[in-house]
């Protein structure tokens, strides 16, 4: 993080969601302009123990004051700048152990920070972006000082409707977050589940006080407004009390809806039992991939078809920042839990590279596409782009004529490309095809060559033993090293 008083490129965008204060972010910084009215509380909060310490360990986003100047144009009030996380992602492209980890997160820091006087006015999981495996909270301004006497969390509901609940459908019903979050940015109401729900579900211990009497209760009080006006407590200690008390039953709420590994799904244990290759062309096939990163030295990869991370691991080991993805939740949630454990710096999304997660929010400016934070159309972002043994289902599952798959290969990588070209007479090629030869006729090696040299110049390949499939390292014409 930078605080030179440089010119600042053209502004891509200011947040307005929070009256407090605005933040702009530009093409290699994130500034954050204050209403000067609440920057006293910001202040006094990034003072704390509680904040220096966080910021210490990378739980809490590196904020610093730097000159009103720095931002220019109309904006009035003081201004911070922040750490910038490499690659900002979002709810709806994480598995369901990454948002149960933002919650321990939101929920550790606001119980932190009552001890110092103290409020958390929001509590919604995009105040969380991931740096690698590591959340971090990034919504400074969501700390507010409280009243003594106010025994409230404000952000209780809205806790329950974006961790709670979401965590509850994705445990009982199986419902995707990608489902819900690009549905509903604020998350589930309560009733939305009771109806999904038996009569003998709705009792369950959980389901019954996070869905089943918020429905009763709601239903009861109508249009009562005097439910959201304040009641103070006769004494702070009484007021701290309660609120902790509630925080901490939140807590208790949230453990029990931490997602277990699943038993299987279609790309869990791929690796070890789902595949083609014996230990041999493994080992094969990751010698040449270790070998690539050893000459190339990539700083940032992107891993495509992940699976399980076997790769991505191995390129975290030897240094590199991984952003791995997948389509398959199960297995994203399974790297995360390793890398997590290994603190390696890998962030695995549930993404569709045929269908990569749109930009959102207002004037799609909000959230930006998965393609836009990856680079793709501004030269790349990333130093190496991975697609080991998934061209040929992005080929024929999905139909993306290969041309297509190499352009997009071409934005997203600065530099080079590391890819597995399956051929026709592959037995998982063949599987997919499922007697369907006719349609992909076009698809061999030497047109995938053609193509390829065609935007990319050939470092190395190499076919793997009894395999009809190949390994390439290209690198991106005109890159440089």
């Amino acid at each position: 993080m930078t605080a030179s008083a440089d010119k600042l490129p053209i502004i891509t965008f200011r947040s307005f969601r929070d009256p407090a204060g605005r933040l702009v972010r530009t093409r290699d910084r994130i500034l954050r302009v204050v209403d000067p009215a609440y920057a006293s509380d910001l202040e006094s909060f990034l003072a704390t123990g509680t904040a220096r310490q966080a910021m210490e360990t990378g739980r809490l986003v590196r904020t610093i004051p730097v000159a009103s100047s720095e931002v220019g144009g109309s904006e009035t009030g003081r201004v911070y700048e922040h750490e910038r996380i490499r690659f900002p992602s979002y709810p709806y492209e994480w598995p369901a152990e990454m948002l149960h980890a933002a919650g321990v997160l939101t929920l550790n820091l606001g119980i932190q920070a009552l001890e110092e006087g103290f409020g958390i006015k929001d509590a919604t999981p995009y105040n969380v972006l991931y740096r690698g495996s590591e959340p971090v909270f990034v919504d400074v301004l969501s700390f507010e000082r409280r009243d003594p006497l106010d025994p409230t969390w404000i952000a209780y509901a809205q806790f329950v409707r974006t961790f709670l609940l979401p965590l509850l459908a994705q445990r009982d019903f199986g419902s995707k977050l990608q489902s819900i979050f690009s549905g509903q940015r604020d998350g589930l109401e309560p009733e939305a589940l009771y109806h999904q729900a038996s009569l003998l579900g709705r009792l369950k211990p959980h389901f019954l006080s996070l869905v089943t009497l918020p429905k009763w209760a709601g239903a009861k009080r109508g249009a009562d407004e005097s439910i959201y006006r304040p009641k103070k407590s006769s004494s702070p200690e009484q007021a701290r009390y309660i609120l902790e008390g509630l925080m901490n039953r939140s807590r208790k709420q949230l453990n029990a809806m931490a997602p277990q590994p699943p038993a299987d799904s279609t790309w869990t244990g791929y690796l070890d039992h789902k595949s083609l290759y014996s230990p041999a062309q493994l080992a094969q096939k990751q010698r040449f991939f270790e070998q690539a990163l050893d000459s190339t030295k990539p700083a940032s990869l992107l891993d495509v078809g992940s699976n399980e991370g076997h790769f991505s691991f191995l390129a975290a080991r030897k240094g590199a920042s991984v952003v791995a993805i997948d389509t398959d939740p199960a297995v994203v949630g399974s790297i995360w839990r390793q890398a997590s454990k290994e603190k390696l710096d890998v962030l695995p999304l549930v993404v569709d590279l045929t269908r990569p997660t749109p930009a959102t929010g207002w004037r799609n400016q909000e959230c930006l596409s998965f393609l836009e934070r990856s680079g793709a159309g501004s030269g790349g972002g990333f130093d190496m782009v991975a697609m080991l043994a998934v061209m040929h289902h992005i080929l024929v599952t999905e139909r993306i004529p290969m041309e297509d798959l190499l352009d997009l290969a071409d934005q997203l990588t600065k530099r080079d490309l590391l890819i597995e070209f399956v051929g026709p007479e592959d037995p998982m090629f063949r599987r997919i095809v499922r007697g369907r030869d006719r349609l992909y006729t076009n698809i061999t090696r030497e047109s995938f060559e053609s193509a390829a040299e065609a935007r990319f110049e050939l470092l190395r390949s190499e076919r793997i033993d009894g395999l009809h499939r190949w390994l390439y390292l290209y690198r991106r014409r005109g890159a440089v090293n």
